[in-house]
């Protein structure tokens, strides 16, 4: 006797996320229907996901989630619900932060509404960002170092348009907790920690660096050198959402907001020598330059949490994980 069909949406399916997340789901679920959603303003229907849509159990629909009538498309009964779809890159959030304080409150907005009413047994996962605190150590002089998930979510700077998308994390955690309350939902906020690989897009700074090592840019210009991030190699990162939404232990009220994110704290410019050593390539020169405004000093999750919940551990090294990086920006630079 065949088993229950798992039906499972992803919003931004098309997505650096929804994408690898998508085929993780079909390489370990067999009995699964997934509908994944995008507006294709930034997913990509490139060679890598029209494979995915090859797959007869991916169904996948092109709509605006800020417009309430896309809705009736998506049909109900859910068992999962992924929702990733947002504006993302700081690029973006300089150049339009009020498209995207609008397209990620409203859409968020909307799918609460339809979930609580069309999937209100299923389980809903909302991805925050370490943005929604990253303020706090420049506001306030301290963030413990690794970050645990219970500190004070702080906007630094209203009139810096980079808090734009920060903004709207912090107010989504607010609308799922409080959604979640409210109406006995399931449900469950993640919050990414530098998560990079191939397929990423390009306004990130291992891209970035990329572009600037196959160019061979010299002197080689580093903002912000002893700056610390801790990266989460992009396979490990879906595997931890996943095993997130399959606990039982995150079906519980209130609901759980978890960390996801790597161990391996590094600066800017040891990230720099990695991908130099990996190209077999030097500049002459650093160009060391200061952090754009409101950039965050250092960056390290504490993810025991996640850990406890589900106990996952990292698969792929820094080491490898910027290896595969670099080979996909390679071949696949920036037009």
């Amino acid at each position: 006797m065949a088993g229950k069909i798992k039906k499972i949406l992803i919003t931004g399916g098309a997505g650096f996320i929804g994408y690898f997340l998508s085929k993780h789901i079909l390489d370990t679920e067999k009995d699964v229907e997934l509908v994944l959603v995008d507006n294709l303003q930034r997913g990509k229907m490139d060679t890598d996901f029209k494979k995915i849509l090859e797959d007869r159990r991916v169904k996948f629909l092109t709509l605006d989630l800020t417009d309430p009538a896309s809705y009736k498309e998506l049909g109900s009964d859910y068992d999962h619900v992924y929702h990733l779809a947002a504006v993302n890159g700081t690029k973006w959030f300089y150049e339009m932060p009020q498209e995207t304080l609008r397209i990620n409150t409203l859409s968020l907005i909307y799918m609460l509404e339809w979930f609580r009413k069309e999937s209100p047994k299923g389980k809903f996962c909302f991805t925050s960002s370490n943005e929604a605190y990253a303020g706090a150590l420049n506001a306030f002089g301290q963030l413990p170092i690794p970050t645990p998930e219970k500190v004070p979510l702080v906007i630094e700077d209203t009139y810096n348009p980079r808090w734009s998308y920060a903004a709207t994390k912090l107010v989504g955690e607010l609308f799922v907790i409080n959604y979640a309350a409210k109406y006995n939902l399931r449900a469950l906020i993640v919050r990414p920690h530098n998560f990079y690989g191939p397929r990423a897009g390009y306004d990130h700074v291992i891209p970035e660096f990329v572009e600037r090592i196959t160019k061979r840019v010299d002197p080689f210009p580093i903002f912000g050198a002893d700056d610390t991030r801790t990266f989460c190699f992009i396979e490990d990162a879906v595997r931890a959402m996943q095993m997130l939404m399959d606990s039982v232990k995150t079906d519980s009220q209130p609901i759980e907001t978890v960390h996801i994110g790597d161990f391996e704290e590094i600066t800017m410019k040891k990230l720099a020598e990695k991908l130099f050593a990996i190209a077999g390539w030097h500049p002459e020169k650093l160009d060391i330059k200061q952090s754009p405004p409101g950039s965050v000093k250092r960056r390290l999750a504490d993810v025991s949490k996640l850990q406890s919940l589900t106990g996952w551990q990292p698969q792929v090294s820094l080491q490898e994980g910027l290896k595969r990086a670099f080979e996909w920006y390679r071949a696949h630079p920036k037009k």
